[in-house]
């Protein structure tokens, strides 16, 4: 399975495929990188730090979202779509436990943004707020240490977010820019810069 379609998570996916003869299963949005071996979406060629990693194509036998169960021998996993690092990032809940992608971790450091790479912070703030409201104990992330969910955490994360969402710092990811809206209003009123 493919929590989203990150270089870091889904390069060996077609080797391990075809070692293991079993089928890859993927949310819908991560298909295509996946089938086509995207280096640009799935973050395996970033020109400007000089990665350049190889990203096999791997047919995607099945696709899941939001609600779906998956069984694992006697397990059952729940599947969360938590977009926002990227539109494809899944969660799974098992229990208690949530292996919860790059959503999270112990820092309250969040997956990358980046908008080529299809991050949304609106939706970002969404999937923590998700996570926040469920009655999962623990959260196992991608990278890092497993620990134990705080509310006080996810909310200064989500605080955090809102914040990004109105720089310029995060270009195309910002929903919008206060600074622009004030320059806009100082020049309607004929306001000179101010000192």
């Amino acid at each position: 399975m493919a929590t989203h379609a990150d270089v870091d998570h889904v390069q060996g996916l077609s080797r391990a495929k075809q070692l293991l003869r079993t089928t890859t299963t993927s949310h819908a949005l991560a298909a295509t990188p996946l089938e086509q071996g995207d280096r640009l979406k799935t973050f395996a060629e970033i020109a400007a730090q000089g990665i350049d990693l190889e990203m096999p194509a791997v047919k995607v036998d099945r696709l899941i979202d939001q609600g779906d169960t998956i069984r694992v021998g006697a397990l059952t996993l729940e599947v969360w779509h938590t977009p926002g690092h990227t539109d494809s990032q899944l969660a799974f809940r098992m229990g208690d436990l949530l292996f919860s992608g790059d959503n999270i971790y112990r820092d309250g450091c969040v997956g990358a943004i980046d908008a080529h790479h299809g991050s949304d912070i609106p939706a970002f703030i969404q999937s923590l707020r998700q996570i926040q409201q469920s009655d999962v104990k623990w959260l196992l992330p991608s990278h890092g240490p497993i620990f134990r969910k705080d509310d006080a955490l996810l909310q200064r994360t989500i605080q955090r977010l809102e914040g990004y969402s109105r720089m310029a710092d995060f270009g195309t990811c910002a929903v919008d820019w206060p600074l622009m809206d004030e320059w806009e209003q100082e020049i309607l009123e004929g306001k000179f810069p101010r000192e």
